[in-house]
């Protein structure tokens, strides 16, 4: 399992707009990458910095998403967006969500 680590910063009260675009758009064209599995956004309520984080089945899939979607996906958050978000990708060592560690049935 491995999982993108995303942190942006967002322009003055834009975290309500933000969430908007990621529920309403981002997560659909999430859902349909290969090898996605969840994504979970964190915020102080009226904060202007965000961590994403979004679960994969492996690393190829995750960079696979990385190459030829994540630019699209920035592209709907950048009216919301200030300055350049930092990305890194790592593995899950561990989880208690049941479902993450499973392997994946071929």
């Amino acid at each position: 399992m491995f999982v993108r680590k995303l942190s942006v910063h967002l322009k003055p009260d834009t975290l309500g707009q933000f969430n908007s675009i990621l529920e309403k758009e981002i997560v659909p064209v999430l859902r349909k990458q290969q090898g996605f599995k969840d994504e979970i956004a964190l915020a102080i309520p009226g904060s202007t910095d965000v961590l994403s984080i979004s679960f994969w089945d492996n690393q190829k899939n995750a960079d696979t998403y990385g190459r030829n979607t994540y630019n699209d996906v920035l592209k709907m958050v950048s009216s919301v967006i200030d300055g350049t978000p930092k990305l890194e990708t790592t593995e899950v060592l561990h989880s208690t969500f049941s479902d993450l560690r499973k392997p994946v049935a071929a």
